[in-house]
């Protein structure tokens, strides 16, 4: 992730909810935290009062810990009453793991983008032992470091079945234009793409909030990346577009509830400074590819600082789409190395 010191926002709130507390954000609104075990530690939840029970939005890995926490968050400041919704942003695990417990154990109707959905049922049922061949071949083209490659390639993978609650067939389907009231308010929604595709985000007509996500954070930049199911993609071109799309609709003013850090105000100039944060670093990578590199071996210039074996993997498929978008627009060629790595090169070089 790239980081940046954003100098004119604004942070209500100075400090987090306590563990299996919250903090009421604004009336009937309620900011929950969760841990998380990686360098970025915790998730931001929200609960949206609708007077006979709870919208909730977005529940946190799906680990007995999350569950325990959650239980003492719906007993104390949820009062107890039932959670009739759950809505995931999108469908990553660390936002969905606890959606199928929400529908089995609390009868929660599951709201969600169908390619949240599809993706979040595909990856439970996608267990596996090693990484398969494709996902192989798509590290090598990568140009990942070959050591990691041969202890990854040893080790069984990230599986969302080990921090997902199975969830059951069935779901009602939100979709950009739709109008979804929760928390006493009507909210707009509208879609982005990049960190995840179709990251449904909630615009309030009623008074100044935005529920984002990851598609907006503050602080830092959410994760772009490609991956071996779509190795051609270009998520930074629909992570760019919703941004622009998004700016118009901003105001100062707007509270925006992320799915990580605080919440903040600043939306306009938030906008700004993150599509112009990765136009600066395809301005550094075009400069970098001038000499032919693998994805791999554009980390210093993206990201401005070393990374970490933690960090490794998020910063291999976030270069990938940075290497991808130019080559898709045309700015850049590439072909395969030795060692089965694409290199690219800005046209007109070599």
């Amino acid at each position: 992730m790239h980081t940046e010191r954003p100098m004119v926002l604004k942070y209500p709130w100075d400090t987090p909810p306590e563990h299996g507390g919250a903090i009421e954000v604004a009336p009937g609104i309620l900011w929950i935290r969760m841990p998380l075990p990686m360098k970025l530690d915790h998730v931001n939840l929200y609960a949206l009062d609708d007077g006979d029970g709870w919208t909730v939005i977005d529940t946190g890995f799906g680990s007995r810990k999350t569950r325990e926490i959650w239980t003492e968050v719906l007993n104390g400041p949820m009062a107890g009453k039932p959670v009739k919704r759950v809505i995931m942003t999108h469908h990553h695990p660390d936002h969905m793991g606890n959606v199928g417990w929400f529908q089995t154990e609390h009868g929660a109707e599951l709201v969600s983008t169908r390619t949240s959905w599809l993706f979040a049922r595909m990856l439970h049922l996608d267990a596996q032992e090693r990484p398969p061949a494709e996902t192989l071949e798509f590290w090598k083209s990568a140009g990942m470091d070959p050591e990691i490659l041969d202890q990854r390639a040893q080790e069984k993978p990230f599986n969302y079945a080990d921090i997902a609650v199975p969830m059951p067939l069935g779901f009602k389907r939100i979709k950009q234009g739709d109008v979804i009231e929760m928390g006493g308010r009507m909210w707009d929604i509208h879609i982005g793409n990049g960190h995840a595709p179709e990251h449904a985000t909630f615009w309030s007509r009623d008074d100044n909030l935005v529920i984002s996500g990851d598609q907006i954070l503050p602080s830092i930049s959410p994760n772009i990346g490609v991956y071996v199911t779509e190795p051609e993609a270009d998520p930074l071109e629909g992570w760019l577009e919703a941004c622009e799309r998004f700016l118009p609709l901003a105001r100062p003013d707007h509270l925006v509830l992320g799915g990580h850090k605080l919440p903040f105000t600043g939306l306009p100039v938030r906008l700004r400074q993150l599509i112009d944060n990765h136009h600066g670093a395809l301005r550094r990578l075009m400069k970098h590819l001038e000499e032919p590199h693998s994805a791999s071996e554009c980390f210093s210039v993206l990201f401005k600082r070393n990374i970490g074996a933690g960090e490794y993997g998020l910063a291999l498929v976030e270069s990938v789409a940075h290497v991808n978008h130019l080559y898709l627009k045309g700015d850049v060629t590439r072909e395969k190395r030795a060692d089965g790595a694409w290199v690219y090169q800005a046209k007109g070089q070599g």
